[in-house]
């Protein structure tokens, strides 16, 4: 096996059930999971279901044709180690990240491929941020031009594969608008729009 996604929500309560959400007429987990079905490149997409959402979760990609692992993320890299080669690529994917385009996907299994141990897709921010000091009090101005917001899926060579955080060091790829993380009505009112409107091949 040569890629394998883990889909995986956050350690908030509350993202196991944002998840579950609908968007166009179907949970988010399900836009998620297809999409990244729908990528080529891709071998095998496992769910780690937190243990109070793993039916729901099971019937949201029920049909797709995925794997669906309750328990942590430990537990389900665990359940596809021993399927995997050495030159295996591991993608991390945040569950709520349910729209972003293909070739994003592609470029972050095409640098891992090509030597990087630890690759996130990334975008420049956009915003003015400043820093405070422990009155609240604005001390200075950031440079931002150095600055990234991350985005998912995570590609993690084999042997760099690690559960719980995106070392430094870490190579980057142009991340994508669409790869919002849908947590707010702003956010949701745009994956239904996305969802709505008419698919590509650059669109998961």
């Amino acid at each position: 096996m040569n890629v394998v996604a883990i889909v995986t929500v956050a350690h908030h309560a509350s993202d196991g059930e944002s998840a579950l959400t609908p968007v166009h007429g179907e949970a988010l987990l399900t836009h998620t999971v297809r999409g990244l079905l729908d990528v080529p490149e891709i071998d095998l997409v496992l769910v780690a279901a937190p243990q109070r959402c793993a039916s729901s979760f099971s019937e949201a990609v029920g049909g797709l044709g995925c794997r669906v692992v309750p328990g942590s993320l430990r537990q389900a890299f665990a359940a596809v180690e021993p399927e995997l080669s050495r030159d295996s690529v591991v993608l991390l994917h945040d569950a709520l990240r349910a729209f972003i385009p293909a070739q994003t996907v592609r470029d972050v299994i095409s640098a891992v491929r090509d030597g990087a141990p630890v690759v996130v897709p990334v975008l420049p921010m956009a915003d003015t941020v400043k820093v405070t000091d422990a009155d609240s009090l604005i001390t200075r101005t950031e440079d931002r031009t150095r600055l990234r917001t991350l985005q998912t899926p995570v590609g993690y060579a084999l042997t760099a594969f690690r559960p719980d955080l995106v070392p430094l060091g870490a190579a980057t790829v142009d991340g994508h608008p669409d790869a919002m993380r849908v947590t707010s009505d702003f956010e949701l009112s745009l994956a239904e729009a996305i969802a709505a409107a008419p698919k590509n091949e650059e669109t998961l």
